[in-house]
């Protein structure tokens, strides 16, 4: 692969993409980085990258995740190894052992993981693990980045007589202290501090009474701070002892700098691996953000997105929660380039960046938003000439900026070629630069370079439908409400919808008319047929799209009503079986029951038994031997199936007393009618009816006929009132 011009990447956005990438990116050389990736040349080293970046996108979503890759930059260190004689401070130290251990863990990691991980681990295995830094540091250096009491004999011997000095200069100064407090000599604060010395706070008009080195006075001059003369020795002693201390330890640093630097070329590695980590990390990161894919790769020049996103165009909608509208596109020998035409801010030149940009960012080694059954290949060049450019510097319009990209455009296209042109021929006559147009694509098409254009131009719409290798596409516009779809279609050219947008945004129709006539007819004529094509074609996507509605709706509604079938086809079978298993049970009672009144009438025993035995062994003869345990699982089911229909007869039963309590009560809330000499009427859930004689205290005599009843007036409903 030749390699992507820069003017193409800047063009399509890619650094943009580099941006957010590098932002993602925990070090601020992995930051630098990210910034300066640019398309592989090498296809071996492609797949690697691409490889690199999907196994660690597949670390985010499983249990074994690669340890973390944070480290400070030892860049200054790695310089001051190079130089002779040059020794490093205890924090460079710190570092080394630090990115040494970051590193360690990693590679022992992706070995122990090499099956999840394979090129990652692979590319871990180029660098060499060694402990012996860490080791050295650490005997060197303390958790709290001191040096070691025991780094040397001299360094802890000094150390020892450093302590002892400054527990005499403490024990001289608390007895100088006493003594001259004694004496009323101090002021009340006692001591003080200066120049890291305790010093007595002496009062200034006994200055002269307290021997010792004056170190400065308060500002009020009513103090004079004093080191003792006893103190004074054994300072001096100390600044020697701290001295010596200091060289020791700077010896002991230009000794282990001297060990270290040995191991520089392997501290570059390192530190080269850890930025490539967080690089790859950045990229896997952002893959997620997009839900990007590593997709098939074609063995025959073609390619096939489905569902491709605008990375840029997706992160910004997302973050304003509006939808992106995916596109998807195909690309392959007898197809090699696709003209789209359609109306302005209908999604044309983003359709066209999305291929381009998506294009660039797989032959970067980033991972692409698309959907998994995508298919993909590479080019060797990615030509593309998209928005104005016009060069105020260079004194170019925008048709010779298009001119000269165009004649550049001739000197590279060929067979392995990828062109994106936005709004080709625009920036000249439009009828010559139309023709001129007309001519490059011919160009293109005939040295089988794959390509995409966007374009108004009629006679390059024709072009495409007469050339076999060359396809049409537009953008799907809604004809009523005059707004775009953000959909592709292959296979058919769009309308500019000139005249209609026109009329929408409040252009005269009598001015639409007049503009209408200045033009060729045919003209008129064509833009009007694609565009009732481009409508039928808007029609039958959305009655396509009804219909798959309608259908997946059926679909379910059928399953649902297969379910509720089988359920009851179930139950109706553990119906059948209670049922029978019931009625075999009737008849063995009848049969028991006919046994019963034979031996009342007869009293014979042993016929009895006979007639007995025989309904057992007839009743055994149609059992099937099972085990214990399927007896129990029959039992249970069996139980279960009576539970089911207790459960429903139980349900029946409250019903049919709820509806007896409703009736009842309802009677009970009409008012009872009030009962005369001569009405006829029947005793409460009673049949036989008679007429009243007569009503005395609350009670009624009755007559059946037959006999006369006294009976209460509450215990009677009328039947018949007397006429």
């Amino acid at each position: 692969m030749n390699g992507i011009h820069k003017k193409t990447l800047e063009d399509l956005e890619f650094p943009a993409v580099l941006q957010q990438v590098s932002e993602l990116c925990i070090t601020a050389l992995g930051n630098q980085e990210a910034q300066c990736i640019t398309p592989i040349r090498s296809m071996e080293q492609l797949m690697v990258t691409l490889n690199l970046t999907n196994e660690y996108l597949s670390s985010f979503y499983n249990d074994n995740r690669i340890p973390n890759h944070g480290f400070d930059s030892i860049s200054k260190e790695l310089k001051l190894l190079k130089i002779e004689n040059t020794y490093l401070d205890i924090h460079g130290l710190k570092k080394i052992a630090s990115i040494s251990l970051t590193v360690n863990s990693i590679i022992i990691f992706l070995d122990k993981f090499k099956e999840y991980y394979p090129t990652l681990n692979k590319y871990a295995t180029k660098i060499k693990v060694t402990k012996i830094l860490i080791e050295k540091v650490d005997s060197i250096v303390d958790r709290f980045g001191d040096i070691k009491d025991n780094a040397s004999t001299l360094l802890f011997d000094l150390r020892q007589s450093i302590n002892k000095v400054k527990g005499k200069i403490n024990q001289s100064f608390a007895t100088a202290l006493n003594a001259y407090h004694n004496l009323e000599y101090l002021d009340d604060i006692r001591e003080s501090v200066v120049d890291n010395c305790r010093v007595l706070a002496v009062k200034a008009m006994y200055r002269r009474k307290v021997k010792g080195s004056v170190m400065g006075n308060s500002k009020t001059g009513s103090i004079v701070y004093i080191e003792p003369e006893a103190t004074l020795q054994h300072s001096r002693e100390l600044n020697n002892l701290e001295y010596e201390e200091k060289e020791e330890i700077i010896r002991i640093l230009k000794e282990l700098t001297n060990t270290i630097r040995p191991y520089l070329p392997l501290l570059q590695d390192y530190q080269a691996f850890l930025i490539d980590i967080d690089v790859i990390s950045a990229k896997a990161k952002y893959a997620k953000s997009l839900n990007a894919i590593l997709p098939e790769f074609s063995e025959e020049k073609s390619m096939y997105l489905r569902d491709a996103y605008h990375p840029l165009l997706y992160l910004n909608n997302l973050e304003k929660d509006k939808e992106t509208f995916p596109q998807s596109i195909e690309l392959k020998e007898n197809s090699r380039i696709i003209v789209i035409s359609g109306p302005n801010a209908g999604g044309k030149s983003i359709t066209l960046k999305t291929i381009g940009l998506l294009q660039v960012m797989l032959q970067s080694g980033l991972l692409i938003p698309v959907h998994e059954r995508s298919k993909v290949c590479l080019f060797d060049r990615v030509l593309s000439d998209i928005g104005d450019n016009q060069s105020i510097e260079n004194h170019l319009s925008t048709y010779s900026y298009r001119l000269k990209q165009m004649n550049y455009f001739l000197k590279k296209c060929n067979a392995n070629t990828l062109f994106l042109i936005d709004e080709f021929g625009t920036g000249s006559d439009p009828e010559l630069g139309g023709a001129l147009a007309e001519t490059f694509l011919e160009e293109f098409y005939h040295r089988k370079a794959f390509g995409i254009i966007t374009t108004h131009y009629s006679n390059l719409k024709i072009l495409a439908t007469e050339l076999p290798h060359m396809v049409n596409a537009n953008m799907l516009f809604n004809e009523r409400s005059l707004e775009p779809m953000f959909k592709l279609v292959v296979g058919q050219a769009g309308s500019s919808f000139t005249f209609e947008v026109a009329q929408k945004n409040g252009i005269p129709y009598g001015l639409i008319n007049r503009a209408k006539k200045k033009i060729e007819r045919s003209k008129v004529r064509f833009d009007a047929t694609i565009a009732k094509l481009q409508k039928e074609r808007s029609r039958l996507e959305k009655t396509g799209q009804s219909l798959k509605l309608n259908e997946k709706k059926k679909s379910a509604e059928a399953d649902k009503l297969e379910e509720i079938n089988a359920k009851i086809q179930k139950k109706l079978e553990s119906y059948q079986e209670l049922y029978d298993s019931n009625q075999r049970l009737i008849y063995l009672g009848q049969k028991v029951n006919d046994l019963a009144e034979k031996y009342f009438e007869n009293k014979r025993k042993r016929d009895l038994m006979a007639e007995l035995f025989k309904v057992v062994q007839i009743e055994n003869s149609k059992r099937k031997k099972i085990s214990a345990k399927q007896k129990q699982v029959e039992k249970a089911k069996e139980k279960k199936v009576k539970q089911e229909v207790e459960k429903k007869v139980e349900v029946i039963r409250k019903k049919k007393k709820t509806e007896k309590l409703i009736a009842k009560q309802k009677e009970a809330e009409k008012p009872k009618p009030v009962l005369k000499i001569g009405d006829r009427v029947r005793m409460e859930d009673g049949r036989a009816v008679g007429s009243i004689d007569k009503i005395e205290k609350n009670k009624a005599v009755v007559n059946y006929g037959m006999f006369t009843t006294n009976v209460s007036l509450e215990q009677l409903e009328l039947v018949e009132t007397k006429k």
